[in-house]
């Protein structure tokens, strides 16, 4: 007998895998503002790190800013610092109520790189989604091979985990086009 939970294991671990790729494409800079940018940063704040937006209130007012209001004046500095040693390369200034942080505008060669990171973590997330059919293939084969189900259920079960992981695939080829549109877009 065929068993439908291989197949949801492996729809369910693919659909994880594809929102990892949006979480992480999300944080990826583009012509635009946008309060993901800021996602990953901690504050040292209260004797812990806490993310940025248990701390604070995020805002876009126009394309190229974001504001940040601390719920606790005392975290400007951290904010602040916390922003500075992040990998983003921005520059926040503060005036003791609110913080800005001005987006400067991507320069070509910029925009390039991180096409080239937005097409390499596509790659890397296409590797996850080959890994996770592989796996299912083991799993009905070692079905098979325990006389769990017939060669026939195999080559079909086979051919349908490989239908779904090539309709994964184009979905993620789908969203890396469309991140790369929006970095390259002035």
């Amino acid at each position: 007998m065929i068993d439908p939970a291989v197949m949801q294991t492996l729809d369910q671990r693919m659909t994880k895998t594809i929102l990892a790729l949006k979480e992480e494409l999300s944080a990826v800079r583009t012509g635009r503002a946008s309060t993901n940018l800021l996602d990953r940063i901690v504050v040292q704040a209260y004797g812990s790190e806490t993310p940025l937006n248990q701390v604070a209130t995020l805002n876009v007012p126009e394309p190229r800013l974001i504001t940040i209001q601390p719920w606790d004046k005392k975290l400007i500095k951290a904010i602040e610092k916390g922003i500075l040693e992040s990998d983003l390369g921005l520059n926040p200034s503060n005036d003791g109520v609110l913080i800005r942080v001005p987006l400067p505008e991507l320069n070509e060669e910029r925009r390039k790189e991180l096409v080239k990171m937005v097409q390499k973590t596509g790659e890397q997330t296409k590797v996850a989604l080959r890994n996770v059919r592989r796996e299912a293939m083991e799993m009905y084969k070692k079905q098979e091979k325990n006389k769990e189900i017939s060669q026939d259920d195999l080559r079909h079960l086979e051919k349908v985990v490989q239908e779904h992981t090539d309709q994964r695939v184009k979905e993620v080829d789908e969203i890396v086009a469309h991140k790369e549109a929006d970095v390259m877009r002035v």
